[in-house]
C-alpha cells in the first residue's frame, strides 16, 4: 500500500505530469478523437516542461548572483528556499508528507465541486511543500495517525482553493477574462502588491508602455532591456566580490568579467524560454480544462504557477524582481537593527516572486504600483520568515526555511493554534470550516461571476 502511495506521490508533485493528466481527463471528457487527446496532452506536459527548463536556467544563473551578493556583503544569516528546508525535512515527515498532499488534493477537487471556491490548484511541487510545512507543524503539536492525516488534508485542501479565491480579481485585471486562476503560495504578496498599486498608481502607465527615442527604440524588446540591466548588476557583484572568487569558486577559471556577462544572458534566456512555456501550456489547458470541469467540476478554474502571469507584463517582471530584492535589503538592515535574526534575501524567492508582485502591481498600478507593490512584497518575504522559524521545531535551526509569503502566514496561523489549543479542538474546527463552506454553497443564491475588471 505504501508503495502504491509513494508512487501516486512521485506523479502528484511533478507539475508536467499532473496538468497532463487534468487535460487528458478534460479531452476525453470532451469526447475529443484520439489524435486530438494524445496532441493536447503531450503539448500541455510538453510547455510545462518548457517552462521547467526555463526555470532551470534562471536558478542556474541566479546561484551565482547570489554568492556574489554574499561574498561582497560579507553578510551570514538564514536563506529562505522551499526546496532546501523541504529536502531536509523529507528524511522525517516523507510517509505524513506524502499521505496530506495526497488526500488533500482529493479534498480540493471536493471542495470545488461542492463550495462557491471553483479552483483546482494544479502546482504541484508547490503543494508538496505546503503539505509538507504542514506535516511538520502538526507533528511537533503531537498529532499523529489518521488525526494528522485528516486535520492535515483538509487544511491543505482549504488553502488550495482560498488562496486562488483571494487572487482572482487581480488576476482578471491582469489577463483581461476569467479563464484561469493563479496557484502558488506568494498569494500574500501578490495581492498585497495588487493593493498598494492601487493606492499609489493613480496615473501611471504600465511598465509594458516605454517611450523611447528612435535610437533606444531596441530596448523595447524585454529581452534585451533584461539582458543590459541583469548585465549591469552582475558586473556590480562581480567587481565587488573580486575576480579571486569569480574565478576560483564560480567561472571555472574563465574571466570573471566575461562569465558576468553571460550569466546575464543566459538569466535573459531563462526569462524567454518561460514565456514560450506558458503561452503554450495556455493555448491546451484552458479548452482542455473546460471539459474537465464541465463533467466533474462545473465551473471550476485550472490554477496555474507564477510564471503564467510573466506574458502579459515582461517588463513588470524585471522591475518587480530588482524592487523585490531591494525591499529584502532594507528588511535585512531593520532586522540587524533589532537584533533579530537576519533573512538573507535570496535571489531565487525574490526573483519568482518579486516578478510576480510586479505583474500584479503593474495591473493596478502601472510603474509606480509594480515599483512598491514589489517593494512590498520583498520586505513581507522577508519578516514572515523570522516570525515562522518558532513553530518548525528542531527544524527552525537547519540555517533555511519556508521562502513565500503564505507558507509564513500559514505557518504563523496553525503553529500559534497548534501550540496554543487542544488538537481537538482543531480537528473540530477544521472539519466545521469545511461544513459551512458546503453548507453556503446550496443555502445562498447563486451569483452570476463577474466579468473581467476595466483597464486602468
Amino acid at each position: 500500500m505504501n508503495g502504491l502511495l509513494m508512487f501516486v506521490f512521485d506523479i502528484l508533485k511533478v507539475p508536467s505530469v499532473l496538468v497532463g493528466l487534468m487535460a487528458l481527463i478534460g479531452l476525453v471528457a470532451q469526447k475529443k478523437p484520439a489524435t486530438d487527446v494524445v496532441k493536447g496532452t503531450i503539448k500541455t506536459i510538453l510547455g510545462f516542461l518548457v517552462l521547467s527548463g526555463g526555470a532551470g536556467v534562471l536558478v542556474g544563473s541566479l546561484d551565482p548572483l547570489g554568492q556574489m551578493f554574499e561574498q561582497a556583503f560579507h553578510i551570514q544569516g538564514i536563506i529562505p528556499n522551499n526546496e532546501a528546508i523541504v529536502s531536509i525535512a523529507l528524511g522525517e515527515y516523507g510517509a505524513m508528507t506524502a499521505y496530506i498532499m495526497a488526500f488533500g488534493m482529493i479534498f480540493n477537487i471536493f471542495i470545488a465541486r461542492f463550495t462557491r471556491l471553483k479552483y483546482i490548484f494544479l502546482t504541484g511541487h508547490h503543494t508538496l511543500y505546503m503539505a509538507c510545512m504542514i506535516a511538520i507543524i502538526l507533528r511537533v503539536a503531537d498529532f499523529d495517525g489518521v488525526q494528522l492525516v485528516l486535520v492535515g488534508s483538509i487544511i491543505l485542501g482549504l488553502i488550495m482553493a482560498l488562496f486562488p479565491a483571494m487572487a482572482q480579481r487581480h488576476m482578471r485585471r491582469i489577463t483581461g477574462n476569467d479563464d484561469i486562476a493563479f496557484g502558488h503560495f506568494g498569494t500574500l504578496g501578490y495581492v498585497l502588491s495588487g493593493f498598494v498599486g492601487e493606492a499609489v498608481g493613480k496615473g501611471s502607465k504600465s511598465t509594458e508602455d516605454m517611450n523611447l527615442p528612435k535610437n533606444l527604440s531596441f530596448l523595447r524588446d524585454s529581452s534585451i532591456s533584461i539582458s543590459l540591466t541583469m548585465m549591469v548588476i552582475y558586473l556590480i557583484l562581480a567587481v565587488l566580490s573580486g575576480r579571486e572568487f569569480v574565478e576560483t569558486n564560480l567561472s571555472g577559471g574563465d574571466n570573471y568579467l566575461v562569465y558576468s556577462i553571460i550569466q546575464a544572458i543566459t538569466f535573459a534566456a531563462g526569462v524567454f524560454i518561460i514565456l514560450s512555456g506558458v503561452r503554450l501550456i495556455l493555448g491546451e489547458i484552458i479548452p482542455a480544462f473546460k471539459g474537465f470541469s464541465e463533467k466533474m467540476v462545473p465551473s471550476a478554474k485550472p490554477a496555474l504557477d507564477c510564471p503564467v502571469v510573466f506574458p502579459y507584463a515582461p517588463n513588470a517582471v524585471l522591475v518587480g524582481f530588482l524592487f523585490s530584492f531591494l525591499g529584502g535589503i532594507v528588511g535585512l538592515l531593520v532586522l540587524g537593527q533589532l537584533n533579530m535574526v537576519l533573512i538573507l534575501p535570496g535571489v531565487i524567492p525574490h526573483f519568482f516572486c518579486g516578478a510576480t508582485a510586479g505583474v500584479f502591481g503593474n495591473a493596478t498600478g502601472g510603474r509606480r504600483g509594480s515599483m512598491l507593490g514589489a517593494f512590498a512584497n520583498g520586505l513581507l518575504i522577508t519578516f514572515l520568515p523570522v516570525m515562522l522559524l518558532p513553530v518548525l521545531g528542531s527544524l527552525g535551526f537547519a540555517n533555511t526555511t519556508f521562502s513565500d509569503a503564505d507558507f509564513g502566514l500559514v505557518g504563523i496561523i496553525l503553529g500559534n493554534m497548534a501550540r496554543y489549543m487542544d488538537k481537538n479542538v482543531i480537528t473540530i474546527i477544521a472539519v466545521a470550516i469545511l461544513a459551512i463552506l458546503v453548507a453556503l454553497n446550496y443555502m445562498m443564491p447563486k451569483k452570476k461571476m463577474p466579468e473581467a475588471d476595466a483597464a486602468k
